[in-house]
């Protein structure tokens, strides 16, 4: 044969492999549903993104695996134990087994066991049936969800300190902001706070020390972290510290030079005041309202439904909560209250997919919008970019990894990076969340110092069983 002749069928022949290549890439070879079974549950736990996160992978006996995750800074056993109550079932089962779980949740990092686990099974399912989780939500209201950039108030002790690094979100595309604005900035300022006598002093002292990530304390250190824990646990109506004039003038103007650097026509939220009572939480509101700032979040404890409805009773600007809400019903006395412009749940606490979609739905029943919390990895950015994109009323996403170089990189195989590009997340036609493969490479790389395993066994948790039952 010919040289040329050889080399023009080689050619022909490498062709018609890729092709063939192409065509097996997107055959579902899990084309079974109804026969999946869960064979397996193992974490990863990894901290900076940005901060500590339990991610959970769920196995099956086809090969297909679901992707979920613990709420930043919870623990890996609010899921774990959830194994046995999950081993062998059908994951496509969802909502049977959200309901045979849902009583091992709570409020806050207390969710984040069920939720992990909830986020997993939607996200088998929709690769077993070869659809992304959105249009197993009902299909899109948007194809893209809008993403604000959170900034917290580290380094940034000016307005033009904090407006500055809020310029830099707006020159990578962030059409909506927020920022923390608290008492913490009036700690060292003298006649800024009344409280106790010493007390300001303890509540300094605990938050710059209370570290949750640790977990191989000594018994003193243990100790001490409980007692800096205690100060941080106080409700707000208990602490007795109130804001002086001083004080709010010095707040007043911090937000006064954050609008002189970003202008007016961005809408600006404010989250993190610290442990203040709702009189100085209205003082606050009426002092910064003609500032325009799109919602005062999380300004007393989300329990306190009458005291919401009296704040935003007193102030022009949304007040706005939710994040630590575990489940629909919990919501909704703050919505008949009229305590809330926009409600605020993260998809790690409310108790997964279906119930962050069922939150905003009945919200949209009381005129009120949804915003999404959100501070962990793609993983939980993409559930909940898929219910944003299912939801009418949805108004902005969190993102709290813009100064995280490698957020982007721990998907090695799905949805592309940037996942987050000049402030919107495209969700992808892929199936589930639309995460193939992570990247262990990198996540290895960002390991928590006291868990260094990669999806190590966890048979112990295969027979951990209770008879849990909450009624007789």
């Amino acid at each position: 044969m010919p040289v040329e002749i050889k080399d023009k069928k080689d050619k022909e022949n490498q062709k018609m492999a890729e092709t063939f290549e192409r065509v097996l890439d997107n055959v579902n070879t899990c084309s079974r549903p109804s026969e999946l079974k869960i064979t397996d549950m193992r974490v990863v736990d990894i901290v900076g993104a940005p901060m500590h996160c339990t991610i959970l992978r769920i196995d099956t006996n086809q090969g297909l695996v679901g992707y979920g995750e613990v709420r930043d800074g919870g623990s890996r056993n609010f899921a774990l134990a959830l194994k046995s109550r999950i081993l062998g079932e059908n994951p496509c089962n969802i909502d049977k087994l959200f309901r045979r779980i849902k009583q091992f949740g709570g409020h806050a990092r207390q969710g984040g066991g069920v939720c992990a686990v909830e986020m997993a099974l939607w996200d088998l399912a929709g690769k077993a049936y070869g659809v992304p989780v959105y249009q197993m939500l009902g299909g899109k209201f948007r194809d893209k969800v809008r993403v604000y950039a959170d900034t917290d108030v580290e380094g940034k002790h000016t307005g033009k300190e904090m407006g500055a690094a809020l310029k830099i979100r707006m020159d990578k595309g962030f059409t909506f902001l927020k920022m923390d604005l608290g008492i913490d900035l009036l700690y060292d300022e003298p006649g800024a706070l009344n409280a106790p006598l010493g007390f300001v002093q303890e509540l300094k002292e605990s938050s710059e020390n209370y570290n949750a990530i640790p977990r191989n304390l000594t018994e003193e250190e243990r100790m001490q972290r409980n007692r800096w824990y205690d100060n941080q646990n106080i409700p707000h109506p208990f602490t007795g510290v109130q804001v002086t004039e001083h004080g709010y003038d010095i707040l007043e103007q911090y937000v006064k030079d954050v609008r002189e650097v970003i202008g007016y026509e961005v809408p600006l939220a404010i989250d993190h005041f610290g442990h203040i009572g709702v009189e100085s939480c209205i003082k606050l509101a009426r002092r910064i309202e003609k500032y325009n700032i799109a919602w005062m979040e999380d300004m007393i404890p989300w329990q306190l439904t009458n005291q919401y409805a009296r704040l935003s009773r007193s102030t022009a600007i949304p007040i706005c909560t939710g994040e630590d809400i575990y489940l629909k019903e919990n919501f909704r006395p703050l919505l008949e209250a009229g305590g809330v412009s926009v409600i605020h749940p993260d998809i790690l606490t409310v108790g997964g997919v279906l119930e962050l979609k069922k939150v905003g739905d009945m919200a949209q029943d009381y005129g009120v919008a949804m915003a999404i919390h959100m501070a962990e990895t793609p993983i939980s950015a993409m559930a909940a970019a898929h219910v944003a994109t299912a939801t009418e009323n949805f108004l902005a996403q969190e993102f709290h990894s813009v100064d995280i170089p490698w957020w982007d990189k721990m998907v090695k195989k799905g949805v592309k990076a940037p996942i987050v590009d000049h402030g919107f997340i495209t969700v992808p036609d892929l199936p589930g969340l639309g995460i193939e493969e992570l990247d262990e490479e990198v996540l290895k790389e960002h390991l928590h110092p006291d868990y260094p395993g990669m999806w190590l066994p966890t048979s112990e948790w295969d027979q951990d069983y209770s008879h849990d039952r909450c009624w007789s």
